[in-house]
């Protein structure tokens, strides 16, 4: 007598993978003969969800089980609520740097939830989502995702892969994945690594209620970007954000309640805005500002602010007549180069032309002139003028972060033998060749006496803000061959312009603005991209570093970046995020 067991198992998440096309077979409607398949065929029946290791990046490493078969873009969907990280759109996945010996993950953490959510804000209990409330053990994992990582021992820092020049940041941003196409086509195979990264820097619609582990995560990803000098700064700016992670690191572990709500928060501009620390400045009106400036190449002229423009003369006598150029900011970059110990006081200004933009610096004799100008500036780049109600707040809000560079003498002798820290874990290698950390501690200390009295939630953003702020924020390099050229060049992909970069001496050759872009595609066959820009300036170029695909989608993310709004923040239009960024290979 034959005996038969019925084994239960649930196949609903089976489907069939066509290994000679690379394609998933999904559409259970249609017949094999329907896609075209032959007898000599190789099908192959596997779930659609496999275990994948999931680079994080402040270092842990998750294990989790995520969708093999639908395209990245919503694979990281899914990645993001499950870890309740709000606007995945923001995010991607990208290849690791290979490591020189395989070994394993030493912060390798399994977490495996049976519930998908696809709420874009999840119940909260006691502070967390409800999915992580389940056990002790969740409750621990959602710790080490929305609570920054202590500082990293220098010889961790020492041992991470560090780009020694622009070649080397363009190499990177070759190992994105396609947005448009699912892991299993891109030749990733179960349990691969992945880092999970911010890949558009236009973040927005930060509310500390709901963003505890995206303000963590975003906080991890800058502070690696600082300390591995991914991202240059001054030697003065170096120090302040040691002596914030160390502030950061010391709250984090007294206060395990690390966001508190608060309503102001409806984007990271407005967040970084309500952090202004109020400081008894001198009062300033539109009639004070005109002022002796500096272009660089130290010119002097007479510049004179009127409305959303800037007028300059060879002399305050001549001030009354016609001016040498009027300068329009609306629409401009406006970027500050300071270094306060140096009485350095620069406004860089990069303005619209139709061929590109051109750069003007503004020279400031102090730093109550550089901050009416810089707020000046920034009013008139948004089409404001010097009279709206946010003039004063701006100006504070510059002084507030120039103190924070201001070092404390006084107190720091006193205060280094009271504090212990670890200097070379919070500052990036090059300064631990340079200094001892006897002579780190006392200028870090200095530093920290200007943030000590911020919470959390103002540190972090305070740090951010300061990254932001930074000349080459939110840089993606891709090494090009500009169409004519016999060279080859670099193309930095800003969230709102797009930067013609000399290779061999590093100058920034052309820029131009998307929203001066008239239409962008890719010749697919000879692998191409041409971008037309209003006044008839057309570009093309190949990429030498990275797919075209990635260079697409990176201006077509941005694009899509720029249309989400206030009132439909809690929908995310996937169908024109795939059409900007898709190509017609992708559709």
């Amino acid at each position: 007598m034959l005996c038969m067991q019925t084994i239960k198992q649930d196949w609903s998440d089976h489907a069939l993978w066509w290994e000679q096309k690379q394609r998933w077979l999904l559409r259970t409607a249609w017949t094999l003969e329907k896609y075209g398949i032959h007898a000599d065929a190789k099908l192959v029946f596997m779930p659609q969800h496999k275990p994948l290791r999931l680079g994080l990046p402040n270092g842990i490493t998750l294990r989790l089980r995520v969708c093999f078969s639908n395209p990245v873009f919503q694979t990281v969907m899914g990645i993001c609520r499950m870890l309740n990280i709000r606007h995945p759109e923001e995010l991607s996945l990208l290849r690791p740097i290979e490591e020189k010996k395989k070994k394993k993950d030493k912060n390798l953490v399994n977490l495996i939830i049976s519930t998908p959510f696809a709420v874009s804000r999840p119940c909260l209990y006691n502070g967390m989502p409800a999915h992580f409330a389940d056990s002790p053990e969740m409750e621990a994992i959602y710790k080490m995702l929305s609570v920054s990582q202590p500082p990293p021992a220098p010889e961790v820092i020492a041992k991470q892969y560090r780009p020694a020049s622009v070649v080397d940041k363009a190499h990177i941003n070759g190992r994105w994945l396609d947005s448009s196409r699912c892991l299993l086509q891109q030749g990733i195979q179960e349990s691969d690594k992945l880092w999970l990264r911010f890949k558009y820097y236009a973040t927005y619609d930060m509310d500390s209620k709901y963003d505890a582990v995206r303000l963590t995560q975003l906080y991890e990803q800058a502070r690696w970007a600082i300390l591995l000098e991914d991202i240059d700064c001054t030697e003065e700016e170096m120090m302040l954000f040691g002596a914030l992670q160390y502030h950061i690191s010391k709250v984090a572990q007294s206060e395990p309640q690390i966001m508190s709500n608060n309503p102001a928060m409806d984007d990271l501009d407005s967040a970084l805005q309500s952090l202004e620390v109020k400081m008894e400045g001198e009062g300033s009106s539109a009639s004070d500002l005109p002022k002796r400036l500096t272009l660089k190449g130290y010119k002097q002229y007479w510049f004179k602010f009127q409305d959303t423009s800037i007028s300059y003369f060879k002399s305050k006598e001549e001030s009354i007549g016609e001016p040498i150029q009027m300068i329009n900011l609306k629409g401009c970059e406006v970027a500050p180069d300071v270094n306060v110990a140096a009485q350095k006081f620069l406004i860089r200004l990069l303005i619209p032309a139709p061929e590109g933009m051109n750069e003007v610096y503004l020279r400031c004799e102090n730093e109550q002139q550089y901050a009416q100008w810089m707020a000046g500036c920034r009013l008139g780049s948004k089409g404001k003028t010097l009279a709206d109600s946010s003039f004063q707040s701006e100006i504070q809000s510059i002084r507030s972060f120039l103190a924070m560079q201001k070092t404390n003498s006084s107190s720091s002798s006193a205060n280094a033998s009271e504090e212990s820290i670890n200097t070379h874990s919070l500052v990036s290698p090059r300064y631990h060749k340079k200094y001892k950390p006897k002579q780190l501690t006392p200028r870090i200390l200095d530093a920290y006496q200007n943030v000590a009295q911020l919470s959390l939630t103002d540190a972090l953003m305070r740090f951010l803000q300061i990254w932001q702020a930074l000349p080459d924020f939110g840089l993606a390099y891709v090494v090009v061959r500009f169409k004519g050229s016999r060279k080859d060049e670099v193309l930095g992909i800003a969230p709102n312009r797009l930067i013609r970069i000399d290779l061999s001496v590093g100058d920034v050759v052309k820029t131009w603005r998307y929203n001066n872009m008239k239409q962008w595609n890719v010749n697919w066959d000879i692998r191409q991209m041409a971008i037309e820009f209003e006044g008839n300036v057309n570009i093309a170029f190949s990429c030498v570093t990275a797919d075209c695909k990635i260079v697409h989608e990176f201006i077509g993310g941005y694009i899509f970046m720029s249309t989400r709004s206030r009132e439909k923040s809690e929908t995310l239009n996937e169908e024109l995020f795939h059409k900007l960024t898709g190509g017609h290979e992708a559709l």
